[in-house]
């Protein structure tokens, strides 16, 4: 997995942690859907746009995540927005984000284009240099986890797993949390195996909790449901495909009517 791709994951499924590395409130992603958008033109794609959900003025995010030396980066990120803003015509005013794995990488901004520095329409993070903001917060702390390297990733790790069990009430999000956090730890230690990283953090523990059973049952349940309607039109009767499902015989009629509503 690229650890760009990884970022844009991050992003989509936890849109809030981009407005806290540019210094706004979590809160603020809840106003916005995070996609990536093709350029139709140059046959291109913009990886990270924050583009608002609903008809407001706040501003769409262009975010590009850059993890190797590339000294066209701005001539060929701007070259991107601009095709969007003639494409689409957002009648809206924009921000561009470029993300850094270290500041040494940031090739710095053409002269072409060091106008829009005093429009401040452009917002740098670098997260070699995140510091507090990375220990102060669940989500930034996750990003970091990602650059970590593997002999303090383990340490951090722990502490955002801790983190989340104690500060997240929701379930349902503590839940993507720690297997969002689980799945930075496979791409930092890919020779590991998923057994022997839950084992090595203590996840094994966790997932036996009532919460996480409930969640895994909740899935193999809708997985039978969904067989339901095709073992019906193979001609089985609602007994026999409850006995081979082991399933309620009213579950698998209810299932097999909402397949008829549709």
């Amino acid at each position: 997995m690229k650890t760009d791709s990884l970022f844009y994951q991050i992003f989509q499924t936890f849109p809030g942690i981009f407005f806290e590395l540019i210094g706004q409130p979590a809160s603020e992603g809840n106003a916005y859907q995070f996609q990536s958008v093709e350029i139709k033109e140059t046959v291109k794609r913009i990886d990270g746009v924050f583009v608002p959900a609903t008809e407001t003025q706040q501003p769409i995010y262009f975010v590009e995540v850059q993890f190797q030396s590339d000294k066209d980066f701005y001539y060929r990120f701007f070259t991107e927005i601009f095709l969007y803003l003639g494409q689409n015509k957002p009648k809206k005013d924009w921000r561009a984000v470029p993300v850094f794995y270290q500041r040494r990488l940031d090739p710095g901004v053409p002269i072409e284009y060091q106008c829009l520095l005093a429009s401040q329409q452009v917002q740098w993070v670098y997260l070699d240099e995140l510091g507090e903001t990375a220990n102060q917060s669940l989500g930034v702390g996750m990003v970091q986890l990602v650059v970590e390297d593997e002999a303090t990733a383990q340490r951090q790790a722990r502490q955002l797993i801790q983190k989340a069990q104690i500060e997240l009430e929701d379930e349902a999000i503590k839940r993507k949390v720690i297997e969002f956090i689980e799945t930075i730890l496979l791409y930092k230690f890919p020779n590991l195996s998923r057994q022997e990283i839950e084992a090595m953090f203590d996840l094994s523990e966790l997932k036996q909790t009532r919460y996480f059973q409930d969640i895994k049952e909740e899935g193999k349940l809708e997985g039978k449901l969904e067989t339901v309607p095709r073992l019906v039109q193979l001609g089985l009767s609602f007994e026999q495909i409850a006995a081979a499902l082991e399933l309620d015989i009213e579950r698998v009629r209810q299932a097999s009517e909402r397949q008829s509503d549709s």
